[in-house]
């Protein structure tokens, strides 16, 4: 038993010591006690031990309370206060606090500068850090490279990459760390390419890799739309964490390569070294919605709610399991979800009112929308831009209206959103003025309004604007041919659509199936059968239902039986089960006087027990997620 009748200070500092280490706060308030009992209190060598023990051990009360009452509280007691200040996010404070410690004359040192400049780095304050630089080189901690490092960090996060470079080039010796910092900063500024470039050249000066830099090299690659080499870094890696695996998983599902993003969670999870986490099985059900993967979207879903605690899953990866059941039209799961989620969080109304939009039930995305404002729920503008789409011209007019009143929800997402919204019901000069009037732009503005004029037959004006999209330094992308040669297809603009979908090359863009789709539309409208054949012939890929179907109806327009025999045959051999083909095919057959024929496809088509399914009306699935109410113009209306 330890015995407390002597007690001297360093017995109470080294007493402090140990519970500093062993994490025990109960017992650093034992030692406390003792303290004051054998009037150690008063030492100013102990009082600071103290404080810094308190503050080591997150006990900010207790930190403060004996910081004040010291007389003059050295460097030693004024580092813990802003260590723990920086530690626990109160950036404002750190910087208030070593504001003040400068005042009372006391010279900071090379423990003091990573707090204060951590602070700095997160509250973006540029001005204070390189005050603080100053200081350090006053202070000859310049080449102290745990301070080195801090202004690197801090440099780097104010936006300042030059300063971050000049500190490091400086360095006397760089440490692994070093060079984090300022790859950090690279990719934190957008230069994706020279954090990518530093790594052979930190090999050459002589430092490995950590996991930390794969990390960073990885989420450098994804951010530069070099998916392929990300993946290759990560099979370098000998023991890749949660965060390698989910840099990739997330990148993918960005841009839209669901199917890679789930081969990838596939391997993570039969690697079976590392257990995705929320971020990581929110992306894997993001994907698992936009291939309609239900299966495996429910296995993630068991997977969450067994490994997570229920508030937390359904919290964090809620909206994305939400949206998966709706887009598999598994409304009641959808439904199920919604229930478990955070009712006072938008985030959660956003999904079910996406989930109903998923489902094709505009009205009850209107309703749900309706209700979220009843009940006092903020909205954003994902919010908006979500609902938009379903709106019809009346209740899209009031939204535009609500949007102009609070400037809070006007951002490019919105206006792109009304964009198409106004392009769809016709009113392409509305949707003009928000795009000449909006101050930033970016492709999806572009693509909207160029999809938006192709759609009502303004061809040349939707080239127009292709060529002004290129002179802002905007690069079309796939989307954006694919709307200029819908375009053109709309408007009988066939030398210019053919002109384009040849240059594509040049915008680095190779054609898919929706070019070549645009482009055998376009000839086979104008009546060029013998050209949209040949394209299609020189196809690199098998072209599909789309190609054929664009042909088959230009055929039927101009009497071409012969090519149109050749699209109703492709289409029969994509879709044998499809008894519509089969009747297209006969009724060519027919019209031409080529009975025999007629009758042959007629036998197959018995023969395979194959009917043609009677019409049916789509406001049927929309009365399914619908309450019956029909007066929502006038809610939302008041609502608002």
């Amino acid at each position: 038993m330890r015995t407390w009748q002597s007690f001297y200070p360093l017995q109470a500092n080294s007493l402090l010591q140990l519970c500093c280490d062993s994490r025990s706060l109960a017992q650093c308030k034992q030692v406390h006690q003792r303290i004051v009992q054998h009037g150690l209190h008063a030492d100013q060598f102990v009082a600071t031990k103290l404080t810094q023990s308190y503050a080591d051990l997150d006990d900010l009360a207790s930190a403060d309370k004996l910081f004040r009452r010291l007389l003059r509280p050295n460097v030693f007691a004024w580092t813990a206060v802003l260590a723990y200040r920086s530690r626990n996010g109160m950036f404002g404070d750190c910087v208030g606090a070593y504001c003040e410690m400068k005042l009372r004359g006391v010279v900071p040192d090379g423990y003091v500068f990573p707090s204060i400049l951590r602070a700095c780095a997160q509250l973006g304050c540029s001005e204070v850090g390189a005050y603080v630089h100053k200081d350090v080189i006053v202070c000859t901690c310049e080449s102290n490279v745990q301070v080195c490092n801090s202004l690197i960090d801090m440099y780097g996060k104010c936006g300042d990459v030059e300063s971050a470079r000049r500190v490091f080039d400086e360095m006397g010796d760089r440490d692994l760390l070093s060079w984090n910092s300022m790859m950090s900063g690279y990719i934190w500024n957008g230069l994706h390419g020279l954090a990518v470039e530093s790594l052979p050249v930190m090999r050459l000066d002589g430092v490995d890799p950590d996991i930390v830099t794969w990390n960073m090299v990885m989420d450098a690659y994804c951010q530069m739309g070099l998916f392929d080499e990300a993946r290759n870094v990560l099979k370098q890696i000998k023991e890749p964490n949660i965060i390698s695996w989910t840099t990739l998983i997330s990148g993918y599902c960005k841009i839209g390569k669901h199917k890679i993003s789930l081969e990838v969670f596939r391997d993570m999870v039969n690697m079976g070294k590392v257990y995705p986490d929320i971020r990581t099985l929110s992306s894997a059900l993001t994907s698992c919605r936009h291939l309609g993967a239900l299966v495996i979207g429910k296995e993630i879903h068991a997977h969450g709610i067994k490994t997570e605690s229920m508030s937390l899953f359904y919290n964090s990866a809620g909206a994305a399991l939400l949206t998966m059941y709706a887009k598999c039209r598994k409304i009641q799961e959808a439904r199920s979800v919604f229930e478990q989620m955070d009712k006072s969080d938008f985030v959660t109304w956003n999904a079910m009112i996406l989930g109903f939009v998923d489902l094709g039930c505009g009205n009850s995305a209107i309703e749900c929308f309706i209700e979220m404002l009843n009940l006092g729920i903020a909205f954003d503008q994902i919010t908006i831009s979500t609902l938009l789409p379903v709106c019809d011209l009346t209740l899209g007019k009031q939204i535009h209206a609500y949007i102009q009143k609070n400037s809070s929800l006007s951002g490019v997402i919105v206006w792109n959103a009304l964009i198409h919204m106004y392009s769809k019901w016709g009113c392409i000069q509305s949707a003009l003025s928000i795009f000449s009037n909006m101050g930033t732009k970016d492709i999806i503005s572009w693509n909207s309004i160029i999809g938006g004029l192709g759609m009502h037959g303004h061809g040349e004006a939707a080239l127009q604007l292709l060529q002004e999209m290129k002179v802002a330094g905007v690069l079309p992308n796939s989307v954006t041919l694919t709307s200029a040669l819908s375009a053109c297809s709309h408007s009988g603009l066939v030398h210019e659509g053919l002109q384009l979908f040849n240059s594509m090359p040049n915008f680095g863009l190779t054609p898919t199936m929706e070019h070549f789709a645009c482009v055998v539309d376009m000839l086979a409208r104008a009546g060029q059968l013998e050209e949209a054949v040949e394209l299609i012939r020189k196809m690199p890929c098998l072209p599909d239902k789309r190609i054929w179907g664009a042909l088959l109806a230009a055929c039927q327009a101009y009497h071409n039986v012969d090519f149109a025999c050749l699209a109703a045959e492709a289409l029969i051999r994509l879709e044998p089960d499809h008894a519509g083909h089969y009747v297209t095919l006969a009724n060519i057959y027919a019209k031409a006087g080529r009975w025999d024929d007629a009758v042959r496809v007629r036998k197959v088509m018995e023969g395979q027990k194959l009917v043609k399914p009677f019409g049916y009306s789509w406001v049927e699935g929309e009365d399914q997620c619908h309450d019956g109410r029909s007066d929502r113009q006038s809610d939302l209306s008041s609502a608002l």
